[in-house]
């Protein structure tokens, strides 16, 4: 079984909207809903969970519905961080997902992701144990700590940017966050971050330009000009 699990859990504060970012309408669709039917279309994805901001689990599940997303099939409470609510996902799929099962991780403010890039995440997953999409670094890495100035490089050349999705053996992903949850650490965000803080080597796979994160105005405006391009290629 390959299960997406999306963390949709975040309320988007840096987007200064009432709403969060991803139930932000673009085009007269949810933000999270052009997320959950690229899973819902690829024919590798067999089930969906959704870590969901609290209070918002029932407007999600009416969206879904509407927008014919039949793979969704459970909606957890999602939890202070991306780290959390990957967490209580993982655990809710006990039972279901068996040990070697690839759970495949991704951020519900990820819209742009592309079919080809679920499924690189899954053949590199199946193959190595772990598939994290990731691209080169591009631009110059300065070392700062107060983010007005900085007096030292890090040299791009052995820098991967990682993004989501990012596909784990299920039962390793799930006893990372245990262990996790049991010492006390609660500020790694991301599953791969736990990962490597327990010694584990991961592998990349596919990533994309285009497969932004939504967390600013900015952002959506960037994606706004990418879906009108992508509808554009769709009509021709």
């Amino acid at each position: 079984m390959n299960a997406a699990v999306l963390l949709a859990g975040g309320s988007g504060s840096r987007t200064e909207q009432d709403v969060p970012k991803q139930f932000m309408n673009v085009y007269d669709k949810p933000i999270i809903i052009y997320t959950l039917e690229a899973f819902q279309r690829h024919p590798d994805i067999d089930t969906i969970i959704v870590a969901c901001l609290d209070g918002w689990q029932t407007i999600l599940e009416a969206y879904a519905k509407e927008a014919g997303i039949t793979k969704l099939q459970h909606i957890v409470r999602g939890g202070a961080n991306g780290q959390e609510s990957a967490r209580k996902a993982l655990e809710a799929l006990q039972g279901i997902c068996k040990e070697d099962d690839i759970v495949i991780i991704h951020d519900a403010v990820r819209p742009m992701v592309s079919a080809e890039i679920i499924s690189d995440c899954i053949v590199k997953c199946r193959q190595y144990g772990s598939g994290l999409a990731a691209v080169r670094c591009q631009e110059t890495i300065v070392r700062t700590e107060d983010g007005e100035k900085g007096d030292s490089y890090v040299k791009r050349k052995g820098i991967m940017r990682v993004q989501t999705p990012q596909a784990y053996l299920y039962g390793k992903a799930l006893r990372v966050h245990e262990k996790a949850h049991e010492q006390g650490v609660y500020d790694a965000v991301y599953t791969n971050i736990l990962m490597l803080d327990m010694g584990e080597t991961l592998y990349f796979s596919k990533g994309s330009e285009k497969n932004l994160k939504i967390t600013t105005m900015e952002d959506v405006e960037i994606f706004k000009a990418l879906y009108r391009v992508k509808k554009e290629d769709w009509v021709k």
